[in-house]
């Protein structure tokens, strides 16, 4: 674990995911400091948490993840984003290279580790 762990906001609509996410991310050094499950109130927990951090769904109910990308990239810019999905990179063309997010990581191989890397970070 780095010596001062990396705060970070979860935000997918399945809180099935949030769960698995924070155990995991927990494990591997990082501090979950706050969940959301739609983009709207993801925003509003990212301006008052100001996480280093936020795992964003792509897809979500009323905001997609790009547009909330795009926002906290604007409003937020120490706080990088990982865009995350059930579905393939490739579903989504250019649109993961064009936004502001560090990466993609989908939800089946999400780590410790391939976060670090999109950071940047040795864990």
């Amino acid at each position: 674990m780095a010596e001062t762990e990396t705060t970070v906001v979860i935000v997918d609509d399945h809180d099935g995911f949030r769960r698995m996410a924070r155990r995991l991310l927990e494990s591997e050094g990082y501090q979950v400091v706050g969940e959301a499950a739609d983009g709207r109130s993801a925003l509003a927990t990212i301006a008052t948490l100001r996480p280093r951090l936020v795992v964003l769904d792509i897809q979500l109910p009323d905001i997609d993840g790009f547009e909330v990308a795009r926002l906290v990239s604007r409003d937020h810019r120490e706080t990088g984003i990982v865009l995350t999905s059930s579905r393939s990179a490739t579903d989504y063309g250019t649109r993961i290279a064009d936004s502001p997010a560090r990466g993609f990581v989908a939800k089946a191989d999400l780590s410790g580790p391939a976060l670090s890397g999109l950071l940047g970070e040795d864990r």
